[in-house]
């Protein structure tokens, strides 16, 4: 049994938790900014595939006292890196986090790079080469305060970046926050969803995943645990073929996802036809003035525009006004939530609301806001 530490959204912790105990890791407990979990190998790899809320999973190697970068490099020193990395694999260095002598984290991680391409020419007369993208071995370095944990990350790039995604809108929702959003919202997969104002499909595709029992990893082309050296190819077909035989062939309930930009809406269907999703999802061009409930009850997932990035948050508050007088007319019997970083905009909605949840989009402080619509 192995720990690992799985990197998460702030203010998404606790949801992060519950889907990796209910992917069988034991002694799960979240952090700031992650969970930590305890598992064999089998578990580390049905988190990288299965996980819908989590950005990556690092195998921790070594923790130990750090204030300075000539300490750093003498103590990645003493890891003997020809058990994970030989000079024919690529290598690249990550760095979070930082103290008063560390402060800056290419610096950082430039220093675990040469310790680690020094100690190879020492022993090998050889080097790893630098790969930026997609290296054979990724380590990840995090300093807080005078610590420095070293680890090894076994997703490689991001699990964000599922690999349906290449047709992005303007202000794209990452897939992790909408597949945590569908959580928070407890959305019965058996009840119709609906988020009209789809753009590029990022809440409708993650709903259609979630529904059908897709597992998000399967897209990716690789993930960092396959260039492990103990990397078990016979347990990771058997997690593979596993998954593909628990996908679901039909919906319970239908999914819509509506935009009144045509051209968002093209790169929605073609992102859900990565995944297979495009003969189950129905997106549809609808100015929001138009739009009808398209069943009698169900639940609403939507991120509009809060003018950090797009729009202007003035000429957003007729939008969120619209947003909440065609709820309150012609939805009776849904449940709705309004993802918004704007509290003067989310006033504008005009409605009562049943819950509020704390949540970051990136940076940005937002609010998931609930109306229950009776």
């Amino acid at each position: 049994m192995n720990h690992y530490f799985a990197t998460v959204a702030r203010s998404l912790e606790s949801i992060a938790a519950q889907e990796i105990e209910r992917l069988g890791a034991s002694q799960v407990r979240p952090d700031f900014a992650g969970v930590h979990f305890v598992g064999d190998k089998a578990t580390l790899y049905r988190v990288n595939l299965w996980a819908r809320t989590i950005f990556r999973v690092l195998v921790p190697l070594r923790e130990f006292y750090c204030p300075n970068a000539d300490i750093l490099y003498r103590e990645v020193q003493k890891i003997s890196w020809d058990k994970y990395l030989q000079s024919h694999n690529t290598l690249a260095v990550s760095c979070t986090g930082g103290n008063q002598k560390l402060n800056h984290t290419h610096f950082t991680a430039l220093q675990v790079k040469n310790a680690i391409v020094d100690q190879q020419r020492r022993k090998f007369g050889q080097r790893s080469t630098i790969a930026p993208q997609n290296p054979d071995l990724l380590v990840n370095v995090h300093i807080q305060q005078q610590r420095c944990i070293l680890s090894l990350d076994s997703s490689g790039t991001s699990l964000h970046r599922r690999g349906y995604h290449p047709a992005m809108g303007a202000a794209p929702l990452k897939e992790t926050l909408a597949a945590a959003l569908l959580e928070i919202a407890d959305w019965n997969t058996s009840l119709p969803f609906l988020d009209p104002l789809c753009g590029s499909g990022t809440l409708p595709i993650e709903a259609g995943l979630k529904a059908l029992n897709i597992a998000p990893g399967l897209w990716r082309q690789k993930f960092g645990f396959e260039s492990f050296p103990d990397f078990d190819q016979e347990l990771w077909q058997q997690l593979l073929t596993q998954a593909k035989k628990e996908r679901l062939q039909q919906l319970k309930a239908p999914i819509w996802g509506s935009d009144r930009d045509a051209e968002v809406l093209t790169q929605a269907r073609s992102n859900s036809e990565r995944c297979g999703l495009e003969h189950q999802l129905q997106f549809s061009q609808t100015e929001l003035a138009q739009l009808e409930a398209p069943a009698g009850c169900g639940t609403i997932v939507c991120n509009p525009p809060y003018g950090e990035r797009l729009g202007v948050a003035r000429e957003l508050g007729a939008l969120y006004k619209m947003l909440g007088d065609i709820f309150k007319q012609r939805f009776k019997g849904w449940t709705a939530f309004i993802l918004t970083g704007n509290k003067e905009l989310a006033k504008q909605v005009g409605l009562r609301t049943s819950a509020r949840f704390r949540v970051y989009n990136g940076a940005i402080a937002c609010t998931l806001l609930k109306y229950e619509l009776y």
